[in-house]
């Protein structure tokens, strides 16, 4: 779930307010399915006071020496109202200690195999480092409970484990009709060029195989976010060629390709593509959808960087200039994409020697994000010749290129 949703708080001067940026949140929460967090917290809160219920409910009956409690034990226990003792006494306190143990490996597996990151991965780290430690107390207060207690607690704790073991087993998932925790994706890329048919890529350990034809364009575009992630940038750049294949319309595939591609440049298919995506998303007069704001900013302000990295400023300015004609958006991550695009057209305005344009832009991005007031003071200062030009395009470039990154 967290992976997939935008931050509940504003990153450092992002220029959003905690309302908006929490707002973002849950609205991206509902738009995934994600259930509520109170969920997460519904299994525990039943289950650890009904232990308790019965544990204080067994010890009282062994202190009140309840009929049939001082016979009624087993092999070295007989009588169930006795604490252990005698040579045999620690086998029960060390069995539910043990398993205690057992029940958090199990628990925690799932986490270590999928190699969660963040501060999610740290605080359970340090979730499971506190339950590992609390096995030895655990230890210690069932050397003190009588054995009616002890065998309730070995009894829960064995059936605990037995079904986490049993839940994660895939006949007992099949027969249950649980969806399979295990199931990852080998999808196989087309045949191409410098492609032969026979490379796959694979997302984990499992030989389940899904061809990459059969899938859709979202998912090929989720595939390659998590090749891009592990580094495997030329098998993700194909997925996300067949993605603009199946969908040429779609329009976070295009904005991802641009991003991701920025380590090797802009290929010209890319740029027309982009250009494209600026297109389709223009025949509307006005964006209704936010999300096809924040694409059409995106798609403008990339397809400019384009166009003035190749030295078409003016083409690349006709781009940038589309945002801003446009209004401030309201959602707070089309605002910020909105405010880059602002701070690029700025840039490549003073860049072509139009510095009154380009300080008035830097003013109102000024007030948004007071850190660009270093970009004014520069456009504003007398020092004007094609060096300073093409440093401060640059400076703007990488530090768009930085914030869009960080996002």
């Amino acid at each position: 779930m967290l992976p997939k949703l935008p931050p509940p708080f504003p990153r450092p001067q992002s220029g959003r307010t905690f309302k908006d940026q929490f707002e973002l949140f849950c609205k991206e929460k509902r738009a995934a399915g994600c259930p509520s967090l109170l969920w997460f917290i519904s299994s525990f809160s039943l289950q650890v006071p009904c232990f308790l219920l019965w544990l204080t409910t067994m010890r009282r009956m062994s202190l009140d020496h309840h009929n049939g409690f001082e016979c009624g034990g087993i092999l070295w226990f007989q009588n169930l109202t006795e604490v252990p003792n005698g040579a045999l006494g620690p086998i029960l306190p060390i069995l539910i200690s043990g398993l205690h143990f057992i029940n958090v490996q199990v628990s925690f597996r799932d986490l270590s195999v999928t190699k969660v990151n963040g501060t999610f991965a740290l605080l359970s780290k340090y979730y499971k480092m506190y339950l590992e430690i609390l096995a030895v107390p655990i230890l210690f207060i069932s050397f003190n409970l009588p054995h009616g207690n002890a065998v309730y607690w070995l009894c829960n704790s064995s059936l605990t484990l037995l079904q986490q073991v049993s839940l994660r087993h895939p006949y007992v998932r099949k027969i249950l009709k649980l969806p399979d925790k295990d199931v990852s994706v080998r999808a196989a890329i087309p045949k191409k060029e410098d492609c032969d048919d026979t490379q796959v890529m694979d997302t984990s350990t499992e030989t389940q195989e899904i061809s990459a034809e059969s899938l859709s364009a979202q998912e090929l575009v989720n595939i390659a976010t998590k090749f891009f992630a592990d580094g495997k940038k030329d098998v993700a750049r194909q997925l996300m060629q067949l993605a603009l294949d199946k969908n040429p319309d779609y329009a976070r595939a295009l904005i991802l390709s641009r991003n991701k591609q920025m380590d090797g440049g802009l290929s010209s298919d890319t740029q027309e593509l982009l250009q494209s995506c600026i297109s389709d998303l223009l025949l509307n007069a006005k964006p209704v959808e936010a999300e096809d704001a924040n694409h059409l900013i995106l798609s403008s302000q990339w397809a400019g960087v384009a166009c003035i990295q190749q030295g078409k400023h003016e083409e690349g300015i006709a781009h940038l200039e589309k945002v801003a004609l446009m209004k401030e958006p309201e959602d707070p991550n089309a605002k910020s994409h909105y405010y880059d695009a602002l701070l690029m057209y700025s840039g490549a305005l003073y860049t072509v020697g139009r510095k009154a344009e380009a300080a008035k832009y830097l003013r109102i991005i000024c007030a948004y994000d007071p850190s660009c007031i270093s970009f004014l003071k520069k456009c504003e200062s007398d020092e004007y010749d094609e060096t300073a030009r093409e440093s401060n395009q640059n400076e703007i470039v990488n530090d768009l290129d930085k914030r869009q990154r960080a996002d």
